[in-house]
């Protein structure tokens, strides 16, 4: 019988306002555990065969029962070749076939080979699944049996005698894989252009998806050159991490052969056959590309990230103090990507909504996620990808710095959207949202904790995003292991050397043991200051204290005291700097919650927001006064809480109307923008006056003219919802053609998130059904489709029920 948790009334409230927003990791995360349980009760993959009987007792853990590879041989390089087929078999499947011949040293005295193999049917030589040669003409022993296990994706080959240390050997494999339409390892995406479905092979390899594409040491720590060809029809071009080196146009194929790579992990490879077209420019002999759909590019949505790269990587070479270790930069759109982007060496990925801006369709916030992203994905290049992390624990080395130089990269690329302040919203404060759960965890684990593909999967979360700062004291960081991988301990060195050689920074601790209370352990304190007396003191805090014990250890938290007697108060919202003011609001909120202060002291500081005009404080305040609204929406008290917002609300809104001549200009401000998005949708919440009605004429003019949208780019996600809210099936109706029909990638995300909005519960119902359509909501959009619906408050036990009703189908999915 399981354990029973009995949890307080605060955790049931807790646990509903983060319900919508957790559905869909549910799901993810459910889906994850449930493959590797069924790994793990010896469900067969096709093309697999299992492991002999075991010749010892049962109990005994053989190596290829580990998740991690035995440290017995080290890759050095790798030839690789891969025919990607764009068209159908006669099965009805998309397939690849290739080759792969890895060099790898011995270490260690073995008598195994064990290198990782998913999915793959593998070509058999003299019964075995692999052939083995010796480098220089190095002694080979004979290969006695080779299995695949599919619990760990191992191919495995017990030898009749030892490899010798020191020496190099060739492991050689012919393969065939299903290009599937999963997103993951070597897949397969498609598209409609003018009437006509387009086939894309493309990739995505991290953390442990490398191995459905070929035979490999696919570990981050397992560094090698790799050699790429890739054989594909003509009419189609080949891109992978590094720049070509020939063509051969044969008939009816083209063999395409690139550069060696550099020293790099199994994870940051790329290979990708498409019919993209591309543009380019040259930064300091660099070659920049921008890759899409044909008509994505000839409708300039490329243009934009082109010219920012440039700034950008000029930014980091400055910044980190090294040149961009490649000789080109490649960034490609894909129709079909599970992530945001990913940060593959030479060849960068996305999402479309990542990477292209059109200068007439797209939103301020579409131009800002595609800045901020690729200023995300190309600090990789040097931290992360230069500098890589020896295991998966220790994944905040690669993300958390990279979450925060993102902002400088931004910064420099876009000065005068004072995009720095921002942090505090998307990074600061939603971290320590999370870290102020019971569930949390700290940045670094225990390598033993981390091990299977499902546990890897786990930590790319906002603790390893975004509970992290940066320093400029990397650079020696960078130099000293490039091409290398390292542990966080190797960072505090260098961060150590920098105090040291700093002579006005004194530090009252070693940085060791500052920032080890900080990786190791979970969460973060409270601090309290006893005014009277000046003592202060800490504890672990928890959004709700009876969750669990807490942490008795400490942090090391640099405090200062103003004891002048003077204070500050939120009265007019501009005695306090912006960040303060937002940073106040969300503190006093967490700490009501948390049963510290009073919920009432915590509301009295919203008072003033009636004469606020900056975005970041309003913001702040929104996302906290949500969850009141998700807790009393359908109680008594709800009426009230809505005037109250209609009163703070309500001045906010005139003064938009004021500055953009009604509704007919745009703000000047960069988080002006953001800011009127704000009025206009909560005033047509709370029904401040002439908001709903204005609304409604946008959408109505829009739907008496479809080819002329009146509604400005930045107000269309607020104007859809609302206005698919307050209407019916017609507007729905609508609102799913011109979805149906969207050439922009940002657009029709708008579209199907705003059609979650609908209060009709039936046409809540057809929308949940359509997830498990692909060729209604690709792939890829399903889980957050679902996700928006269960953020509706009509959506939300309609998702719940849907995804119970139909687990078995999503499992298999």
């Amino acid at each position: 019988m399981g354990k029973v948790y009995y949890i307080s009334r605060n955790v049931g409230l807790c646990m509903l306002v983060l319900a919508a927003s957790a559905l869909a990791t549910i799901i993810a995360l459910s889906v994850a555990y449930n493959k590797e349980r069924a790994k793990n009760q010896g469900r067969p993959a096709d093309g697999t065969s299992s492991p002999p009987a075991a010749t010892t007792p049962s109990a005994a853990r053989e190596a290829w029962d580990s998740y991690r590879l035995p440290q017995s041989l080290i890759p050095v390089y790798y030839n690789v070749t891969l025919w990607p087929r764009l068209e159908p078999d006669a099965d009805g499947l998309y397939v690849f076939t290739g080759s792969s011949a890895v060099v790898f040293r011995c270490v260690k005295e073995t008598d195994l080979i064990i290198i990782h193999s998913n999915k793959l049917n593998l070509t058999s030589f003299q019964g075995h699944h692999a052939k083995l040669s010796g480098v220089g003409g190095v002694r080979v022993p004979t290969i006695q049996k080779s299995w695949l296990v599919v619990k760990t994706a191992y191919l495995v080959l017990q030898l009749q005698g030892r490899l010798t240390v020191g020496a190099s050997y060739v492991l050689f494999t012919e393969f065939q894989g299903e290009l599937a339409d999963d997103l993951e390892g070597f897949y397969r995406s498609e598209y409609v252009e003018d009437g006509v479905k387009k086939v894309v092979a493309t990739s995505q390899m991290q953390a442990t998806y490398a191995r459905k594409a070929f035979p490999c040491f696919d570990e981050p720590a397992m560094k090698a050159v790799f050699n790429i060809v890739i054989i594909h029809h003509r009419g189609t071009v080949a891109l992978s991490n590094d720049s070509l080196d020939s063509v051969l146009d044969g008939i009816p194929v083209r063999v395409t052969t690139f550069e060696p790579t550099q020293r790099m992990s199994t994870y940051l490879l790329a290979f990708i056959v498409s019919d993209f077209v591309s543009i380019e420019s040259l930064q300091n002999h660099l070659l920049i590309r921008i890759w899409a759909r044909k008509k994505a590019i000839d409708d300039k949505q490329g243009d934009y990230a082109r010219n920012v790269t440039g700034p950008i990587l000029q930014f980091y070479e400055q910044y980190y103090n090294a040149s961009y270790p490649l000789s080109k930069s490649d960034q490609i759109a894909l129709p079909d990507f599970n992530a945001g982007a990913m940060e593959n060496w030479g060849l960068v990925t996305y999402r479309e909504t990542a990477l292209l801006y059109d200068p007439v369709e797209s939103s301020t916030g579409n131009k800002e996620r595609v800045t901020t992203v690729i200023a995300h994905e190309l600090a990789h290049m040097w931290f992360g990808n230069l500098v890589t992390l020896r295991w998966w624990n220790d994944l905040w080395l690669n993300e958390g710095f990279a979450s925060y130089v993102e902002y400088l990269g931004a910064d420099y690329a876009e000065p005068s959207w004072n995009i720095r302040d921002q942090m505090i919203l998307y990074d600061v404060h939603k971290v320590f949202a999370m870290d102020a759960l019971a569930s949390s965890h700290p940045l670094s684990r225990r390598e033993e904790e981390v091990n299977e593909p499902a546990q890897i999967s786990e930590m790319f979360n906002t603790i390893s995003y975004s509970k992290v700062c940066g320093s400029s004291s990397s650079q020696s960081y960078l130099n000293r292991f490039a091409f290398d991988n390292t542990v966080y301990t190797d960072l505090w060195e260098h961060l150590q050397q920098a105090v040291d050689n700093t002579p006005d920074v004194h530090l009252p601790h070693s940085v060791h043991d500052i920032m080890n209370r900080w990786t190791l352990q979970m969460g973060f304190p409270v601090v309290s200051i006893d005014t009277r007396t000046g003592s202060i003191t800490q504890k672990h805090f928890l959004l709700d204290p009876d969750s669990c014990q807490g942490l008795t250890g400490c942090w090391q938290t640099p405090t200062s005291l103003d004891t002048s007697g003077s204070t500050t108060t939120l009265k007019t919202g501009t005695a306090l700097p912006v960040i303060n003011r937002a940073q106040i609001i969300d503190d006093a909120f967490n700490l009501a919650r948390a049963k510290i202060i009073d919920t009432t002291l915590a509301l009295a500081t919203t008072k003033y927001l009636s004469k606020e005009r900056d975005y970041i404080p309003w913001e702040s305040a929104l996302r906290n006064l949500n969850y009141y609204i998700l807790m009393f929406d359908r109680t008594e008290v709800y009426g009230a809480l809505q005037a109250y917002f209609k009163k703070q609300i309500e001045p906010l809104f005139e003064h938009f109307r004021g500055i953009t001549a009604n509704w007919t200009k745009v703000p000047t401000g960069h988080t002006d923008q953001y800011n009127q998005i704000n009025a206009v949708g909560v005033a047509c919440t709370v029904n401040v006056g002439g908001c709903r009605e204005l609304i409604r004429s946008w959408y109505r003019q829009w739907m008496e003219s479809p080819s002329h949208n009146p509604i400005h780019s930045n107000l269309k996600s607020t104007v859809y919802c609302h206005a698919i809210a307050f209407g019916g099936v017609d507007e729905w109706d609508f609102a799913w053609t011109m979805f149906k029909n969207a050439t922009l990638a940002s657009e029709a995300s708008r579209l199907r998130s705003a059609m979650a909005c609908t209060k009709t519960p039936w046409l809540l119902n057809r929308y949940l059904d359509y997830t498990l359509d692909p060729t209604k909501i690709r792939k890829q959009d399903a889980t957050s489709t679902i996700q928006y619906i269960a953020a509706n408050v009509v959506g939300m036990p309609l998702a719940w029920n849907f995804v119970r009703a139909r687990w078995s189908y999503i499992f298999q999915q």
